[in-house]
């Protein structure tokens, strides 16, 4: 097996299509909604939060059937209907046309997949299996979320604030990498969570 190659796209200004908007598909689009993305949805039907979405100009909302021209200048595709003939069928007009392609639930289908996603403002911890248990991936996101709590979000944030400040002032470096390392350490972070304390006491 081809081992997968992890990373975070930006999908800022990028058209994506997801053809389905049931709860599973409403679950693949709301993933997509804060990227940036272009986002294209196509479904004869839509949850009320979907339809919401589309209200607000947060998506475009097709409500027809998947068409092949709706594959045009996508970046990536996700597939998220309860016809496996249907979803064979974009897949295959997907891999034609060299676009990215996920069909939910069906890992010989995907040129992705979706891990599970542990997230505190811009900190991201993902979790994949490859396909082969995704419900290990929700145990292990679990685990991760009891360890990195909300408070990672705030700490993010200031460590994100410093760090372009010293790098301003500062040549890059040695020194410079080992201050870094030193702000983000386990010891700084518990220092942060007691002066975060204090403050509420």
């Amino acid at each position: 097996m081809n081992r997968l190659f992890p990373l975070f796209f930006k999908l800022n200004g990028r058209r994506c299509l997801v053809v389905g908007a049931g709860k599973i598909g409403e679950s693949k689009i709301a993933s997509l909604l804060n990227t940036g993305a272009e986002l294209h949805v196509v479904a004869p039907q839509a949850t009320d939060r979907v339809k919401m979405w589309a209200r607000n100009g947060q998506l475009r909302w097709s409500k027809r059937k998947f068409r092949e021209a709706d594959l045009s200048g996508r970046f990536l595709v996700i597939a998220a209907t309860s016809s496996r003939k249907l979803h064979e069928r974009i897949f295959r007009l997907a891999q034609r046309q060299k676009i990215m392609c996920n069909v939910v639930d069906v890992p010989e289908l995907c040129d992705f997949y979706y891990p599970a996603v542990v997230q505190r403002g811009a900190l991201q911890i993902a979790v994949s299996t490859g396909g082969e248990s995704p419900a290990l991936a929700q145990r292990l996101r679990k685990e991760l979320e009891s360890e990195f709590g909300p408070e990672y979000e705030q700490w993010l944030a200031q460590l994100g604030k410093e760090r372009v400040k010293i790098r301003a002032g500062e040549a890059p470096g040695p020194e410079l990498n080992k201050r870094l390392h030193l702000m983000a350490s386990k010891a700084a972070f518990q220092k942060f969570l007691r002066r975060r304390k204090r403050r509420r006491d």
